[in-house]
Protein backbone atom coordinates (compact mmCIF):
# COMPACT_ATOMS: atom_id res chain seq x y z
CA UNK A 1 0.00 0.00 0.00
CA UNK A 2 2.96 2.44 -0.10
CA UNK A 3 3.19 3.37 -3.31
CA UNK A 4 -0.52 5.15 -3.50
CA UNK A 5 -0.09 8.33 -4.75
CA UNK A 6 -2.78 9.62 -1.63
CA UNK A 7 -2.11 10.11 1.93
CA UNK A 8 -3.90 6.80 4.28
CA UNK A 9 -5.88 7.02 5.89
CA UNK A 10 -7.99 9.00 3.19
CA UNK A 11 -11.69 10.83 4.43
CA UNK A 12 -13.80 11.53 1.98
CA UNK A 13 -17.19 13.13 2.02
CA UNK A 14 -20.69 12.31 2.28
CA UNK A 15 -22.92 11.42 -0.60
CA UNK A 16 -23.67 14.55 -1.69
CA UNK A 17 -26.72 13.55 -3.80
CA UNK A 18 -28.43 12.13 -0.94
CA UNK A 19 -28.07 14.50 1.00
CA UNK A 20 -29.55 17.24 -1.56
CA UNK A 21 -32.77 15.05 -2.22
CA UNK A 22 -33.34 16.34 1.79
CA UNK A 23 -33.35 19.61 -0.08
CA UNK A 24 -35.93 19.13 -2.66
CA UNK A 25 -33.58 17.50 -5.59
CA UNK A 26 -36.52 14.92 -6.62
CA UNK A 27 -36.46 11.26 -8.08
CA UNK A 28 -36.34 11.80 -11.65
CA UNK A 29 -34.69 14.85 -12.70
CA UNK A 30 -31.33 15.46 -13.80
CA UNK A 31 -29.18 15.62 -10.91
CA UNK A 32 -26.69 17.67 -12.65
CA UNK A 33 -28.60 20.44 -13.99
CA UNK A 34 -30.68 20.33 -11.12
CA UNK A 35 -27.63 21.09 -8.47
CA UNK A 36 -26.37 24.12 -11.04
CA UNK A 37 -29.88 25.62 -11.07
CA UNK A 38 -29.60 25.57 -7.28
CA UNK A 39 -25.41 26.24 -6.53
CA UNK A 40 -26.02 27.48 -2.85
CA UNK A 41 -27.04 23.77 -1.79
CA UNK A 42 -24.12 22.23 -2.84
CA UNK A 43 -21.78 24.91 -1.57
CA UNK A 44 -23.80 24.84 1.79
CA UNK A 45 -23.36 20.84 1.92
CA UNK A 46 -20.16 20.22 0.40
CA UNK A 47 -18.51 23.28 2.39
CA UNK A 48 -20.05 21.56 5.84
CA UNK A 49 -18.60 17.81 4.63
CA UNK A 50 -15.21 19.61 4.39
CA UNK A 51 -15.07 21.74 7.70
CA UNK A 52 -16.35 18.11 9.44
CA UNK A 53 -12.74 16.75 7.82
CA UNK A 54 -13.52 15.16 4.86
CA UNK A 55 -9.42 15.17 3.52
CA UNK A 56 -11.46 15.70 -0.46
CA UNK A 57 -14.73 16.52 -2.39
CA UNK A 58 -16.12 14.62 -4.67
CA UNK A 59 -17.79 16.19 -7.76
CA UNK A 60 -21.39 15.29 -7.97
CA UNK A 61 -20.74 14.63 -11.68
CA UNK A 62 -21.69 10.80 -11.49
CA UNK A 63 -24.86 11.48 -14.00
CA UNK A 64 -23.20 13.93 -16.29
CA UNK A 65 -22.22 11.62 -18.79
CA UNK A 66 -23.49 11.61 -22.33
CA UNK A 67 -25.63 8.60 -22.21
CA UNK A 68 -27.36 9.74 -18.60
CA UNK A 69 -27.37 13.57 -20.40
CA UNK A 70 -29.29 12.63 -23.21
CA UNK A 71 -31.97 11.02 -21.14
CA UNK A 72 -32.96 15.14 -20.47
CA UNK A 73 -31.74 15.89 -24.20
CA UNK A 74 -28.93 17.50 -22.23
CA UNK A 75 -26.28 15.09 -24.29
CA UNK A 76 -24.43 18.32 -25.85
CA UNK A 77 -23.91 19.74 -22.34
CA UNK A 78 -21.35 16.95 -21.13
CA UNK A 79 -18.13 19.66 -21.26
CA UNK A 80 -20.06 22.71 -19.77
CA UNK A 81 -21.98 20.53 -17.08
CA UNK A 82 -18.65 18.52 -15.76
CA UNK A 83 -16.85 22.02 -15.94
CA UNK A 84 -19.14 24.00 -14.24
CA UNK A 85 -19.87 21.41 -11.27
CA UNK A 86 -16.09 20.79 -10.65
CA UNK A 87 -15.92 24.66 -10.48
CA UNK A 88 -18.29 25.21 -7.57
CA UNK A 89 -16.65 21.94 -5.55
CA UNK A 90 -13.45 23.85 -5.92
CA UNK A 91 -14.99 26.61 -4.32
CA UNK A 92 -16.11 24.52 -1.81
CA UNK A 93 -13.23 22.84 -1.18
CA UNK A 94 -10.97 25.69 -0.33
CA UNK A 95 -7.77 23.68 -1.29
CA UNK A 96 -8.71 20.24 -0.56
CA UNK A 97 -8.73 17.78 -3.46
CA UNK A 98 -11.58 17.35 -5.35
CA UNK A 99 -12.67 14.12 -6.96
CA UNK A 100 -14.10 13.45 -10.30
CA UNK A 101 -16.99 11.09 -9.93
CA UNK A 102 -17.80 8.72 -12.36
CA UNK A 103 -20.92 6.42 -12.49
CA UNK A 104 -23.14 4.24 -14.49
CA UNK A 105 -24.36 4.82 -18.17
CA UNK A 106 -27.50 3.17 -18.21
CA UNK A 107 -25.79 1.35 -21.25
CA UNK A 108 -25.91 -2.66 -21.36
CA UNK A 109 -23.91 -5.01 -22.78
CA UNK A 110 -24.70 -8.53 -24.39
CA UNK A 111 -26.81 -10.37 -23.29
CA UNK A 112 -29.04 -7.56 -22.00
CA UNK A 113 -28.04 -4.77 -24.22
CA UNK A 114 -26.58 -4.08 -27.33
CA UNK A 115 -23.60 -2.04 -26.21
CA UNK A 116 -20.07 -2.73 -26.92
CA UNK A 117 -16.74 -1.85 -24.20
CA UNK A 118 -15.58 0.93 -27.01
CA UNK A 119 -18.88 2.49 -26.92
CA UNK A 120 -18.73 2.87 -22.81
CA UNK A 121 -14.85 3.70 -23.19
CA UNK A 122 -16.08 6.13 -25.61
CA UNK A 123 -18.87 7.67 -23.47
CA UNK A 124 -16.22 7.61 -20.14
CA UNK A 125 -13.55 8.90 -21.69
CA UNK A 126 -15.44 12.05 -23.03
CA UNK A 127 -16.54 13.35 -19.55
CA UNK A 128 -12.74 12.18 -17.76
CA UNK A 129 -11.24 15.15 -20.70
CA UNK A 130 -13.60 17.41 -19.28
CA UNK A 131 -12.84 16.33 -15.53
CA UNK A 132 -9.44 16.33 -16.15
CA UNK A 133 -9.28 19.83 -17.71
CA UNK A 134 -11.40 21.07 -15.00
CA UNK A 135 -8.46 20.07 -12.68
CA UNK A 136 -10.24 17.46 -10.56
CA UNK A 137 -7.40 15.40 -8.35
CA UNK A 138 -7.99 11.96 -8.99
CA UNK A 139 -11.38 9.86 -9.66
CA UNK A 140 -13.72 7.60 -8.48
CA UNK A 141 -15.98 5.68 -10.44
CA UNK A 142 -18.36 5.66 -7.56
CA UNK A 143 -21.24 2.40 -6.79
CA UNK A 144 -20.77 1.01 -10.14
CA UNK A 145 -23.31 -1.82 -10.60
CA UNK A 146 -21.95 -3.93 -13.49
CA UNK A 147 -18.26 -4.97 -14.17
CA UNK A 148 -18.13 -4.21 -17.83
CA UNK A 149 -18.43 -0.30 -17.03
CA UNK A 150 -16.31 -0.51 -14.10
CA UNK A 151 -13.70 -1.88 -16.27
CA UNK A 152 -14.37 1.02 -19.50
CA UNK A 153 -14.33 3.79 -16.54
CA UNK A 154 -10.72 2.53 -15.28
CA UNK A 155 -9.70 2.27 -19.43
CA UNK A 156 -11.07 5.93 -19.95
CA UNK A 157 -8.94 7.15 -17.00
CA UNK A 158 -5.73 5.57 -17.62
CA UNK A 159 -5.55 6.06 -20.92
CA UNK A 160 -6.37 9.75 -21.03
CA UNK A 161 -4.83 10.66 -17.84
CA UNK A 162 -2.69 10.07 -14.65
CA UNK A 163 -4.43 10.22 -12.11
CA UNK A 164 -5.51 7.71 -9.88
CA UNK A 165 -8.80 5.89 -9.80
CA UNK A 166 -10.51 4.37 -6.89
CA UNK A 167 -13.57 2.18 -7.86
CA UNK A 168 -16.24 1.55 -5.41
CA UNK A 169 -19.55 -1.09 -5.96
CA UNK A 170 -23.40 -1.12 -5.34
CA UNK A 171 -24.09 -4.52 -3.30
CA UNK A 172 -26.02 -6.39 -1.34
CA UNK A 173 -25.72 -8.06 2.16
CA UNK A 174 -24.92 -11.21 0.61
CA UNK A 175 -22.19 -9.18 -1.64
CA UNK A 176 -23.66 -9.65 -4.91
CA UNK A 177 -24.22 -6.59 -7.32
CA UNK A 178 -27.41 -5.46 -9.58
CA UNK A 179 -26.32 -7.52 -11.95
CA UNK A 180 -25.47 -10.49 -10.15
CA UNK A 181 -21.78 -10.59 -9.64
CA UNK A 182 -19.77 -11.23 -6.69
CA UNK A 183 -17.74 -8.18 -5.02
CA UNK A 184 -14.98 -10.14 -4.85
CA UNK A 185 -14.38 -10.91 -8.62
CA UNK A 186 -14.99 -7.26 -9.20
CA UNK A 187 -12.51 -6.56 -6.76
CA UNK A 188 -10.04 -9.09 -8.80
CA UNK A 189 -10.51 -7.45 -11.59
CA UNK A 190 -10.05 -3.79 -10.84
CA UNK A 191 -7.17 -4.11 -8.52
CA UNK A 192 -5.75 -6.06 -11.81
CA UNK A 193 -6.49 -3.23 -14.27
CA UNK A 194 -4.97 -0.36 -11.82
CA UNK A 195 -7.27 0.80 -9.33
CA UNK A 196 -5.96 2.48 -6.40
CA UNK A 197 -8.54 1.58 -3.98
CA UNK A 198 -11.75 -0.59 -4.45
CA UNK A 199 -14.40 -0.74 -2.31
CA UNK A 200 -18.42 -0.88 -1.28
CA UNK A 201 -20.46 2.37 -2.48
CA UNK A 202 -24.12 1.84 -2.26
CA UNK A 203 -24.86 -1.06 0.10
CA UNK A 204 -28.21 -2.85 0.81
CA UNK A 205 -27.36 -4.90 3.79
CA UNK A 206 -26.89 -3.60 7.29
CA UNK A 207 -23.62 -3.26 9.24
CA UNK A 208 -22.72 -6.48 10.26
CA UNK A 209 -23.25 -7.86 6.55
CA UNK A 210 -21.00 -4.54 5.48
CA UNK A 211 -18.09 -6.01 7.52
CA UNK A 212 -18.93 -9.52 6.64
CA UNK A 213 -18.34 -8.91 2.97
CA UNK A 214 -15.11 -6.36 4.09
CA UNK A 215 -13.41 -8.99 5.65
CA UNK A 216 -14.06 -10.99 2.72
CA UNK A 217 -12.42 -8.77 0.29
CA UNK A 218 -9.64 -8.12 2.28
CA UNK A 219 -7.95 -11.63 2.06
CA UNK A 220 -7.05 -10.70 -1.28
CA UNK A 221 -6.83 -7.08 -1.34
CA UNK A 222 -3.70 -6.05 -2.35
CA UNK A 223 -4.69 -2.40 -2.70
CA UNK A 224 -6.44 0.09 0.09
CA UNK A 225 -9.83 -0.69 0.57
CA UNK A 226 -12.89 1.75 1.01
CA UNK A 227 -16.35 2.18 2.77
CA UNK A 228 -18.66 4.55 1.43
CA UNK A 229 -21.90 3.54 1.91
CA UNK A 230 -24.73 5.68 0.85
CA UNK A 231 -26.29 5.60 4.26
CA UNK A 232 -30.07 5.64 5.29
CA UNK A 233 -29.67 7.89 8.45
CA UNK A 234 -32.69 6.74 9.59
CA UNK A 235 -31.39 3.62 10.62
CA UNK A 236 -30.45 3.02 14.14
CA UNK A 237 -27.33 0.80 12.46
CA UNK A 238 -26.17 3.94 10.92
CA UNK A 239 -26.02 6.68 13.09
CA UNK A 240 -22.88 8.31 13.28
CA UNK A 241 -21.65 7.07 16.60
CA UNK A 242 -22.24 3.34 15.47
CA UNK A 243 -19.98 3.99 11.71
CA UNK A 244 -17.70 5.31 13.92
CA UNK A 245 -17.66 2.40 16.32
CA UNK A 246 -16.97 0.03 13.51
CA UNK A 247 -14.11 2.23 12.27
CA UNK A 248 -11.45 -0.11 14.30
CA UNK A 249 -12.60 -3.51 12.34
CA UNK A 250 -12.54 -2.20 9.27
CA UNK A 251 -9.26 -0.39 9.70
CA UNK A 252 -8.08 -3.75 11.41
CA UNK A 253 -9.76 -5.40 7.87
CA UNK A 254 -7.47 -3.21 5.33
CA UNK A 255 -9.80 -0.42 4.85
CA UNK A 256 -8.00 2.91 4.56
CA UNK A 257 -10.53 5.09 2.90
CA UNK A 258 -13.81 6.10 4.24
CA UNK A 259 -16.32 7.91 3.91
CA UNK A 260 -20.75 8.12 3.03
CA UNK A 261 -23.47 9.43 5.27
CA UNK A 262 -25.94 12.25 4.23
CA UNK A 263 -24.81 14.58 6.71
CA UNK A 264 -22.17 16.16 8.28
CA UNK A 265 -21.93 14.58 11.37
CA UNK A 266 -21.42 11.04 9.87
CA UNK A 267 -18.03 12.60 8.78
CA UNK A 268 -17.31 14.26 11.81
CA UNK A 269 -17.74 11.23 13.65
CA UNK A 270 -15.82 9.11 11.28
CA UNK A 271 -12.76 11.86 11.26
CA UNK A 272 -12.72 11.27 14.99
CA UNK A 273 -12.49 7.45 15.01
CA UNK A 274 -9.85 7.90 12.12
CA UNK A 275 -7.43 9.83 14.10
CA UNK A 276 -7.57 7.53 16.78
CA UNK A 277 -6.51 4.44 15.41
CA UNK A 278 -2.72 3.14 14.89
CA UNK A 279 -3.10 2.20 11.42
CA UNK A 280 0.59 0.96 11.17
CA UNK A 281 -0.50 -1.68 13.30
CA UNK A 282 -2.55 -3.06 11.05
CA UNK A 283 0.10 -2.47 7.99
CA UNK A 284 1.19 -5.76 5.86
CA UNK A 285 1.36 -7.23 2.67
CA UNK A 286 -0.78 -9.93 1.14
CA UNK A 287 0.81 -13.01 -0.55
CA UNK A 288 -1.63 -13.96 -3.30
CA UNK A 289 -0.02 -17.25 -3.61
CA UNK A 290 0.22 -18.32 0.09
CA UNK A 291 -3.48 -17.65 0.65
CA UNK A 292 -5.78 -18.23 -2.14
CA UNK A 293 -4.33 -18.71 -4.98
CA UNK A 294 -3.60 -16.57 -8.16
CA UNK A 295 -6.64 -14.38 -8.69
CA UNK A 296 -8.89 -14.84 -11.74
CA UNK A 297 -12.13 -13.45 -12.20
CA UNK A 298 -15.39 -14.34 -14.78
CA UNK A 299 -17.64 -11.52 -15.08
CA UNK A 300 -19.31 -12.86 -11.83
CA UNK A 301 -17.35 -15.13 -10.39
CA UNK A 302 -14.06 -15.40 -8.33
CA UNK A 303 -11.55 -18.13 -9.33
CA UNK A 304 -8.28 -19.02 -7.77
CA UNK A 305 -5.68 -20.90 -9.96
CA UNK A 306 -2.29 -23.04 -9.29
CA UNK A 307 0.52 -21.83 -11.59
CA UNK A 308 0.48 -25.63 -12.15
CA UNK A 309 -3.59 -25.65 -13.75
CA UNK A 310 -4.82 -27.84 -16.40
CA UNK A 311 -6.09 -25.82 -18.83
CA UNK A 312 -7.96 -28.76 -20.66
CA UNK A 313 -9.03 -28.54 -24.29
CA UNK A 314 -8.17 -25.60 -26.54
CA UNK A 315 -11.71 -24.40 -27.21
CA UNK A 316 -11.43 -22.56 -30.91
CA UNK A 317 -14.01 -19.61 -32.04
CA UNK A 318 -15.84 -21.65 -34.76
CA UNK A 319 -19.21 -22.62 -35.49
CA UNK A 320 -19.35 -24.74 -32.57
CA UNK A 321 -18.26 -22.31 -30.14
CA UNK A 322 -21.20 -22.19 -28.09
CA UNK A 323 -21.25 -26.47 -27.49
CA UNK A 324 -17.49 -27.07 -27.12
CA UNK A 325 -17.62 -23.81 -24.70
CA UNK A 326 -20.63 -25.45 -22.58
CA UNK A 327 -18.56 -28.80 -22.77
CA UNK A 328 -15.27 -27.14 -21.30
CA UNK A 329 -17.61 -25.13 -18.78
CA UNK A 330 -18.72 -28.72 -17.66
CA UNK A 331 -15.10 -30.68 -17.59
CA UNK A 332 -13.60 -30.74 -14.19
CA UNK A 333 -10.20 -28.76 -14.99
CA UNK A 334 -11.15 -25.48 -13.63
CA UNK A 335 -10.21 -23.73 -16.35
CA UNK A 336 -11.33 -22.40 -20.03
CA UNK A 337 -8.83 -22.17 -22.80
CA UNK A 338 -9.97 -20.16 -25.81
CA UNK A 339 -7.68 -20.13 -28.81
CA UNK A 340 -7.58 -16.72 -31.28
CA UNK A 341 -6.68 -17.32 -34.74
CA UNK A 342 -7.55 -13.96 -36.55
CA UNK A 343 -10.44 -11.00 -36.25
CA UNK A 344 -13.12 -12.84 -36.86
CA UNK A 345 -12.50 -14.88 -33.86
CA UNK A 346 -13.04 -11.85 -31.65
CA UNK A 347 -16.62 -11.51 -32.97
CA UNK A 348 -17.48 -15.02 -30.94
CA UNK A 349 -15.51 -14.39 -28.40
CA UNK A 350 -17.31 -11.20 -27.11
CA UNK A 351 -20.45 -12.25 -28.32
CA UNK A 352 -20.64 -15.23 -25.81
CA UNK A 353 -17.94 -14.21 -23.15
CA UNK A 354 -20.90 -14.11 -20.81
CA UNK A 355 -21.17 -17.77 -20.66
CA UNK A 356 -17.81 -18.12 -19.10
CA UNK A 357 -17.51 -19.07 -15.54
CA UNK A 358 -14.53 -20.66 -14.54
CA UNK A 359 -10.87 -19.14 -15.16
CA UNK A 360 -9.80 -18.27 -18.65
CA UNK A 361 -7.10 -18.45 -19.95
CA UNK A 362 -6.65 -16.81 -23.30
CA UNK A 363 -4.40 -17.81 -26.05
CA UNK A 364 -2.57 -16.37 -29.03
CA UNK A 365 0.90 -16.18 -30.99
CA UNK A 366 -0.89 -12.53 -32.22
CA UNK A 367 -0.09 -10.16 -29.23
CA UNK A 368 -2.72 -7.55 -31.23
CA UNK A 369 -5.04 -10.28 -31.08
CA UNK A 370 -4.34 -11.38 -27.58
CA UNK A 371 -4.59 -7.61 -26.13
CA UNK A 372 -8.07 -7.01 -28.19
CA UNK A 373 -9.67 -10.09 -26.36
CA UNK A 374 -8.28 -8.80 -23.06
CA UNK A 375 -9.94 -5.33 -23.70
CA UNK A 376 -13.16 -7.29 -24.68
CA UNK A 377 -13.12 -9.83 -21.87
CA UNK A 378 -15.16 -8.70 -18.55
CA UNK A 379 -13.01 -10.53 -16.04
CA UNK A 380 -9.53 -11.58 -15.66
CA UNK A 381 -7.79 -14.21 -17.74
CA UNK A 382 -4.13 -15.71 -17.78
CA UNK A 383 -1.91 -16.85 -20.28
CA UNK A 384 -0.17 -20.39 -19.70
CA UNK A 385 2.67 -19.94 -21.34
CA UNK A 386 2.45 -22.35 -23.95
CA UNK A 387 2.40 -19.41 -26.75
CA UNK A 388 5.18 -18.27 -28.17
CA UNK A 389 4.85 -14.70 -26.72
CA UNK A 390 7.49 -13.48 -25.44
CA UNK A 391 7.63 -11.95 -21.70
CA UNK A 392 8.57 -8.29 -22.70
CA UNK A 393 5.68 -8.37 -25.31
CA UNK A 394 3.22 -9.67 -22.52
CA UNK A 395 4.10 -6.89 -19.33
CA UNK A 396 1.81 -4.31 -21.14
CA UNK A 397 -0.80 -6.43 -21.02
CA UNK A 398 -0.16 -7.35 -17.16
CA UNK A 399 -0.35 -3.75 -16.33
CA UNK A 400 -3.54 -2.64 -18.07
CA UNK A 401 -5.28 -5.21 -18.58
CA UNK A 402 -4.40 -7.49 -15.30
CA UNK A 403 -3.34 -10.62 -17.00
CA UNK A 404 -1.94 -13.07 -15.25
CA UNK A 405 1.04 -15.15 -16.80
CA UNK A 406 1.50 -18.58 -15.74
Amino acid sequence: MDDIPLPLPFLLDGAIETALQSQGMTEGTCPAQWILTHPDELLRRQQEFAAAGADALCAPTGDANRSRLSQFGLGDQVDAYNRSLVALTKQAAQGKRVIGTLSSTGLQMPPQGEADIETLVTVYTEQVQSLAQAGVDLFLADSMTNIAEARAAILAVREQTNRPILVSFACDGDGRTETGGDILAALIICQGMGAVGFGIGRFSGDLSDLMEQVQRLSCDSQIPLMVLPHLDASSIAWKPEAVAASAPVFAQAGVRICGGGASAPHIAALRAAMDAIDFSRFDGDGDWEESSGLPCASEREARFISPLIDVGEDVFCSPHFVEDLLAAEDAPTGANKIVLEDEDDLDIFAANQYMIQEALCLSSDNPILLEKALRLYNGRAFYDGTGALEPETLLPLVEKYGLIVL
